[in-house]
């Protein structure tokens, strides 16, 4: 898993949790909160005036395929998604999926919402 990994992150410019939060609040993308919802309901969210977006995991290219039905309205190949999980491991390789399906601004937040809560970011529960 450790190559994989590496081998994910090699193709991403990831960012910082407070990078993620200057994006998003002027509008330069868009974050995606990749966790189940249980452990979303335990750990806490990103502010919702923020605009986060609850994507799981287990649908995450079907909702961001410009091309499949399936799509969320903003999917497009040059939305720039900040994919987020728990502690940035997850979101590495999901971002990593996302860049495979041709959505070239794809990636991920450095240390998840764990980085996000623990530098005073806006959160809710």
């Amino acid at each position: 898993m450790d190559d994989q990994l590496t081998d994910a992150r090699s193709r991403l410019d990831r960012v910082s949790a407070r990078g993620a939060y200057q994006e998003v609040l002027y509008g330069r993308g868009v974050l995606v909160d990749i966790r189940p919802v249980t452990q979303r309901a335990f750990e806490g969210e990103v502010a919702a005036p923020l605009g986060p977006l609850a994507v799981e995991r287990n649908v995450l290219e079907w909702r961001f395929d410009p091309r499949h039905e399936a799509r969320l309205p903003i999917a497009a190949y040059d939305t720039r998604v900040l994919v987020l999980c728990q502690e940035g491991f997850t979101s590495s390789l999901a971002a990593d999926a996302l860049l495979r399906l041709g959505i070239r601004r794809a990636t991920d937040v450095v240390g998840g919402f764990r980085a996000w809560r623990e530098a005073g970011l806006p959160v809710a529960g």
